[in-house]
């Protein structure tokens, strides 16, 4: 089965992607009883477990389970087989909350809620010939067709990582001389790069890498807690469904900070890719061509009269750009207006520069698929990186290329990626400051941008994963 989560996931020496084996288990526990005979244990044909006792009975044992949770813990391996991992991050999953919340009376029904990204957006309008605005439109009708009561759009909370993203690389700048891994400032919205980071060079690289939420989980922590408060439910009462170009979103949302005690509930319930969606459609018999269109959502939407807003940047959400520019202006006085990007070694690495009477201010560099972030990482460990800040992806081309995408028919993949980035380049820009609705949310949600509240929703942290010594380390 080929794999669909990052490449970054795949090559590294986490000996990822293995099948199934006696190593990848949760371990169950089992009573023991007094007696020094050793236990026996008899498979059946159809792979149960027996345990069989000493006086000739036997005890049938539970079945473990993996998800995607305990597989972040474990420094082993990703595996491949979905059918064993998510048990609970597919469209299935979306189906069966839907026909469980039908069967319920409407006052213990669950609110349903999709948000989708727009990289999965321009996906679908390339797919179905669109444009970003109907595609926005029917998907908007369809799932609500299906019972989804909200649909959202991740470039509202993009907004937030962005400018909390800009603020912590001012901070950073300002004190790189009293902290030596201040910088470079490595992005944090990639969950394929995350994972990787914390199982392969732990404790080394993640001081570099920054604090601030990816828009998917900046979206969880609004729609499990602003939206919760205002329409009067707990935040278990409401199930988040998001749409994302990637397998790896599905580890991110599995992460234990993403995870309420107190309502026993993620900020994320269930991670679909844009390909599930095209299954969805597919199951339901229907083009999105023929979907009749609906009116967008416009609470947490980045929309002006039913067109859907975008950043500038690039596919992968324009972090590079957005920071280069206001540190610019922040840190030296100067505006930037247009940006030159210099290709490397080759298109997914390359460099902006800020200079001024010939000194160089500011360096800042996109390193997108596993090849540039292996080089990246050496750069670190060599102390030969001269960048203040990186944009780091996974996924050749960034998000727009992610393994969640549909993929070419009958054409060259190249030629559907062009595709996608032109549509997706369509959308009118805005910048974050300029939102009315993120300042409001700031303000009366948050309590301002230096509340312990406005650091709870929109940071987290990483911890280092210590390597296990079992099978699946050894190198054959």
């Amino acid at each position: 089965m080929a794999s669909p989560f990052s490449g970054v996931l795949q090559l590294t020496d986490l000996d990822d992607f293995i099948g199934p084996s006696q190593e990848c288990i949760k371990p169950i526990k089992v009573e023991k009883k007094p007696g020094n005979a050793a236990a026996k244990i008899r498979i059946e044909d159809d792979g149960s477990y027996f345990q069989i006792n000493q006086d000739g009975g036997s005890q049938k044992l539970e079945k473990a389970k993996i998800t995607l949770n305990d597989c972040l813990a474990c420094s082993g391996c990703v595996t491949s087989a979905e059918s064993v991992l998510i048990t609970q991050q597919s469209h299935k999953e979306v189906y069966k909350i839907l026909k469980e919340n039908k069967a319920e009376v409407p006052s213990q029904q669950k609110l349903v809620v999709v948000s989708v990204s727009p990289q999965s957006r321009a996906s679908l309008a390339a797919r179905f010939n669109l444009s970003i605005q109907e595609t926005a439109q029917k998907l908007t009708a369809f799932f609500k067709q299906l019972g989804v009561h909200h649909v959202f759009d991740t470039t509202f909370s993009r907004n937030f990582s962005l400018l909390e993203s800009q603020r912590e690389f001012i901070q950073r700048f300002k004190r790189q001389k009293e902290e030596k891994k201040a910088l470079p400032m490595l992005a944090s919205a990639c969950p394929g790069w995350i994972c990787y980071a914390e199982k392969t060079h732990g404790s080394f690289i993640i001081p570099y890498i920054s604090s601030t939420k990816s828009p998917q989980q900046v979206m969880g922590s609004l729609v499990k807690n602003h939206f919760a408060q205002e329409k009067n439910v707990k935040p278990s009462q409401i199930c988040h469904v998001t749409v994302m170009p990637c397998y790896d979103k599905k580890l991110e949302a599995s992460r234990q900070d993403f995870f309420n005690q107190e309502y026993e509930t993620r900020d994320v319930d269930c991670v679909i890719t844009t390909g599930e969606v095209l299954q969805m459609l597919e199951q339901e018999g229907i083009s999105l061509c023929d979907v009749e269109p609906s009116p967008l959502d416009t609470l947490f939407s980045s929309v002006v009269e039913e067109e859907p807003y975008g950043h500038k940047g690039g596919g992968s959400g324009g972090y590079l750009e957005h920071i280069f520019r206001h540190a610019a202006q922040e840190l030296f006085g100067v505006h930037v207006d247009e940006i030159t990007y210099k290709p490397l070694k080759n298109k997914d690495f390359q460099e902006v520069t800020l200079e001024k009477d010939g000194k160089v201010l500011l360096q800042f560099a996109l390193a997108y698929g596993f090849r540039n972030i292996q080089n990246l990482v050496q750069k670190l460990k060599r102390g030969r990186c001269s960048y203040h800040y990186v944009e780091v992806m996974a996924c050749p081309s960034g998000c727009l290329n992610g393994g969640g995408q549909i993929r070419a028919e009958g054409e060259p993949s190249k030629v559907l990626l062009q595709r996608v980035e032109q549509l997706y380049d369509t959308a009118r820009t805005e910048t974050p400051e300029g939102n009315a609705g993120v300042e409001q949310l700031y303000e009366h949600w948050l309590g301002g941008r230096d509340s312990a509240k406005a650091k709870q929703a929109l940071h987290t942290q990483y911890l280092a994963v210590e390597k296990m010594n079992t099978a699946l380390n050894i190198k054959w």
